[in-house]
């Protein structure tokens, strides 16, 4: 854990932690808690990773999963999220920003998202989501790709939009495997983060998840 610091005030401003020092036998300990995964659990793996692990401490993480048959997201970006694809991913959800870095490209429109988002599935990921602020999202599979528009509101915080986002989806795929409701509360669920002060509530998710439309692109 690292202390983050979001200063809201007009724009915001963020004063990131380096984060601990975290010595080899407390990976250890991390590393045989995961391995009581099972069959159906679904494990997120987020952010950077600390300097003191190394840089393929990702890897080591997925490894656990892979072997214990749980799936995993990795919500990350540059080397570590591409080195992951090749495990095939359950997700990942990078922006409309961070895609274009992924590949070192200039992105302008939806069917440049859609090119680049396959070649994320090419490399092994099973589904890929695309924020994209207030043009919505883009949920890709191996077959078809879907457009969710954006609740209407006024955007207050963006700190913890991303995460709420694949918290919604996760959460909801988990409990029936329904891939559109799982989009749909994913969309609502990062919606409702960046229209409150703090994070979602349960109550703005649902209200903001009628207002959510799916449509086949």
């Amino acid at each position: 854990t690292r202390i983050n610091i979001k200063l809201k005030h007009g724009d915001e401003t963020e004063i990131n932690g380096q984060g601990p020092a975290i010595r080899p036998e407390e990976a250890e300990r991390l590393l045989n808690k995961l391995s009581a995964l099972q069959k159906g659990d679904i494990v997120i793996l987020s952010g950077s990773i600390p300097p003191s692990l190394g840089a393929n401490f990702y890897n080591r993480l997925i490894n656990v999963c892979k072997q214990t048959s749980a799936e995993f997201v990795i919500d990350t970006t540059g080397p570590a999220l591409m080195d992951a694809l090749v495990h095939e991913p359950l997700l990942v959800k990078p922006n409309h920003h961070e895609l274009a870095e992924l590949f070192g490209v200039t992105i302008d429109t939806q069917e440049e998202l859609v090119t680049y988002g396959r070649k994320l599935l090419e490399a092994g990921a099973k589904h890929v989501l695309i924020s994209m602020a207030g043009e919505g999202a883009l949920l890709i599979t191996k077959t078809d790709v879907y457009h969710a528009s954006v609740p209407k509101g006024v955007v207050k915080n963006s700190v913890g939009a991303g995460d709420s986002m694949i918290g919604g989806f996760v959460g909801t795929f988990g409990l029936n495997e329904d891939l559109l409701e799982a989009f749909r509360t994913g969309v609502a669920s990062g919606s409702a983060t960046a229209f409150s002060d703090d994070l979602a509530t349960r109550e703005l998710i649902e209200e903001l998840r009628t207002q959510v439309t799916i449509t086949q692109v």
